[in-house]
């Protein structure tokens, strides 16, 4: 998983670290894609020379900041209707359920909380599209989360690399903990909530 990350990144390059950081950022479609060890990886090969760590950061943070904003108009321009769209590969109305409960219990920081959570991180702006929030709001939000998301775990894989003498014999354990930090909030999320309990156990006994 390693070695194929980091051949996607030098493959594809800038054009394709923004490209899944814009889809990862409120898109809906972009679940599923690799957000935090993508940006830590790119981060830890800008410090090997093989990037250049302004325009990746700057170009990340710009990235992540308008699919957010793309995300919210989503939501504000489809509303509610987002909720009774019929599920396919790239939609599931349950991670778009369970984004509105966060949403509920944290309010308008949930556009910062979410960048660190996957999943919720791509359905978060187009909750608080289809809650009305105040966009002037919104959008302070999103670029505080966007500066500690797209910078902030960018440049914690440059310095790493910068740091830590032959850092890349550590990186695919480092990207795995990475990944299993990302999935520990939906881990959590599973054993307080009655309801996805109820409906996974449900499942074993079919």
């Amino acid at each position: 998983m390693h070695f194929d990350l980091v051949s996607a990144i030098k493959t594809f390059g800038y054009s394709g670290i923004f490209g899944i950081v814009f889809l990862e950022s409120g898109l809906l479609i972009g679940f599923f894609f690799p957000g935090d060890s993508l940006l830590f990886t790119a981060g830890f090969l800008a410090s090997q020379g093989f990037l250049d760590i302004t325009i990746l950061i700057v170009g990340c943070f710009v990235a992540a900041v308008l699919g957010d904003t793309i995300g919210f108009q989503i939501g504000r321009k489809l509303g509610p209707r987002i909720f009774t769209k019929d599920d396919s590969i790239f939609f599931n109305k349950k991670h778009l359920e369970r984004t509105q409960k966060f949403y509920d219990r944290h309010g308008g920081k949930t556009i910062i909380l979410a960048r660190f959570v996957p999943v919720i991180r791509a359905f978060a702006p187009v909750v608080a599209g289809v809650g009305e929030m105040n966009y002037k709001r919104f959008l302070a939000f999103n670029l505080v989360g966007g500066i500690l998301w797209a910078i902030g775990v960018t440049l914690a894989g440059y310095y790493l690399g910068s740091l830590i003498p032959d850092v890349d014999k550590y990186l695919l354990p480092i990207v795995g903990l990475i990944i299993i930090a990302s999935i520990l909030p939906g881990i959590h999320h599973i054993l307080v909530d009655a309801e996805i309990r109820a409906s996974i156990t449900k499942r074993f006994k079919k």
